[in-house]
């Protein structure tokens, strides 16, 4: 049995200390065994899709479009592990998932989903904005945490409009965000 193998069938067998003592030898075989995990990540059981995540996410290269299409599975601990691993591997190509993701039913998912558009940074700015204008609260409040990591002065109207908002938890984010660029400031007028 070759070590690939051998590595294989403990990262499926099952047993999550297995599982993971197969992580770094996978890791360290790199592209060697990506057409392994890609065919994991087809497999009807949960468990093996998710520890293909796992590996996939630790690699330097992986091919991000597999992270992607995983954001979208039936599983949410799937989803979970998808959107930790695009933490890992930033790519403007996941901008659209990860906005969507912002709207997960699962606050992990969602809440992982923004940390990986803070990591991608400015380009997540516009659909950020338009998210804002009609999405449901949830995803409002994270895509407001997310402008607010990332900083980026295109955020400042929307900050400032969240102000006025009725949640207190939205208009945290937003003066959370001014004061990052600099826009705590308050002004009086003089008499």
């Amino acid at each position: 049995m070759s070590k690939l193998t051998e590595l294989l069938v403990e990262l499926t067998s099952g047993d999550e200390t297995r599982a993971e003592a197969a992580v770094p030898g996978l890791v360290a075989l790199g592209d060697g065994a990506h057409h392994h995990l890609e065919t994991l990540l087809g497999s009807p059981k949960v468990d093996h899709r998710w520890w293909a995540l796992r590996v996939l996410a630790q690699n330097d290269k992986v091919e991000i479009s597999w992270l992607i299409h995983a954001l979208y599975d039936s599983e949410v601990e799937v989803r979970q592990c998808a959107a930790l691993a695009l933490c890992n591997h930033p790519d403007i190509k996941g901008i659209p998932a990860l906005v969507n993701a912002l709207s997960d039913s699962d606050g992990m998912v969602s809440t992982l989903a923004a940390n990986a558009l803070i990591v991608i940074g400015e380009p997540a700015v516009p659909p950020l904005l338009e998210l804002l204008d009609d999405a449901p609260q949830s995803a409002r409040l994270n895509a407001m945490r997310a402008l607010t990591g990332i900083a980026d002065p295109r955020a400042i109207p929307a900050m400032m409009a969240a102000l006025e908002e009725d949640s207190a938890i939205l208009q945290y984010w937003a003066e959370a965000g001014l004061e990052r660029l600099g826009l705590n400031m308050v002004y009086l007028k003089p008499d």
